[in-house]
């Protein structure tokens, strides 16, 4: 091969989601409303006096600051696409803002679970009317934005590029994978600060018609329990596809199904997720009849979502030859 081209036997890196450039988009425009919602508490807060709406606008930062690191976080891996320092992609830079979104989500758990204690041991006065025309305010916002951030791209469709060479896109079986975990992160934050203003609003009607204080910093707990919960499970999802855990044993199993037909025998099979909707296989075939990798990668041509396959060929060794005793 002197002076041949390698084109037809290289290809990408992009493992972008499919609805990346849409997603980037909508979560720009959720940051701008959740900033200006946050400036406007903050300062109404300072100009009318009341300490509950500069409250809310600083934990409204919390999330702002995290819908930021979604936003930079498409941003960055759209434009380092193609940069080879990052050896499969930038598609798993959107698991790694995920993973620290959650932890900030958890965080903000812990602090209203925190002035809710507080608020237990030592009521304060409570500006019920006030408190309720913020809580609706914010309770618009985030219902807007999670509008904005649903995910409703389904699971079934990509952006059309294959980075192999058996088209592995054309496939009929569907199997469930990992969506976008840096969505999911940025849609929590804002269904999160959703329900603690719905649930603000809950407890202070019923203290402000009963009577009773004491439901607001309860109703409270109530919700920092909720988003610690959804934070754990995120941090959960974000860090198995971070450290490369087999993100569905389903399509490892019918991988093998494909390839162990006629004595060939898988003896070595890695699967992992390389971003939204793409995973990666590296996998050694032990045969008698030794193959070209190629005739290996299109027996797996069914199967959808395989986006970079490597194949190593091992020829089994004849067996000893025993003496007859």
């Amino acid at each position: 091969m002197h002076n041949h081209s390698l084109d037809p036997w290289t290809h990408d890196h992009v493992f972008l989601g499919s609805g990346h450039a849409e997603n980037e988009r909508r979560t720009w425009i959720v940051v701008a409303l959740t900033t200006a919602m946050m400036i406007g508490e903050i300062v109404g807060g300072h100009f009318y006096g009341s300490l509950a709406l500069v409250a809310d606008g600083w934990h409204m930062s919390t999330h702002a600051a995290a819908l930021g690191i979604a936003a930079l976080a498409y941003l960055y891996s759209r434009r380092h696409r193609d940069d080879p320092r990052f050896t499969f992609g930038t598609g798993k830079l959107g698991d790694l803002a995920a993973f620290a979104s959650a932890i900030a989500l958890a965080f903000v758990a812990l602090v209203i679970a925190y002035d809710s204690l507080v608020r237990l041991a030592h009521p304060v006065t409570i500006f019920y009317r006030e408190a309720i025309a913020i809580a609706s305010l914010g309770l618009c916002v985030n219902l807007a934005s999670a509008w904005l951030l649903r995910d409703d791209h389904g699971h079934h469709h990509h952006d059309g590029h294959t980075h192999d060479h058996s088209h592995h896109h054309h496939g009929h079986h569907h199997h469930a994978h990992q969506g976008d975990n840096n969505l999911r992160a940025a849609y929590l934050h804002v269904l999160a600060d959703a329900v603690t203003s719905l649930l603000a609003i809950s407890g202070l009607a019923i203290a402000w018609h009963f009577g009773w204080v004491w439901i607001d910093p309860v109703v409270g707990l109530i919700g920092a329990g909720v988003i610690v919960s959804w934070a754990l499970t995120l941090i959960r999802d974000a860090g198995a596809v971070l450290l490369d855990t087999m993100p569905d044993r389903k399509l490892a199993a019918d991988i093998r199904a494909c390839l162990e037909t006629g004595g060939d025998r898988v003896a070595d099979l890695h699967l992992w997720q390389v971003g939204p909707g793409h995973r990666a296989l590296v996998l050694s075939i032990v045969t008698d009849h030794p193959q070209p990798p190629a005739a290996y990668r299109d027996r797996l041509a069914a199967l959808h979502g395989l986006s970079h396959v490597t194949v190593q060929v091992e020829q089994c060794p004849d067996p000893p030859h025993v003496e007859a005793a």
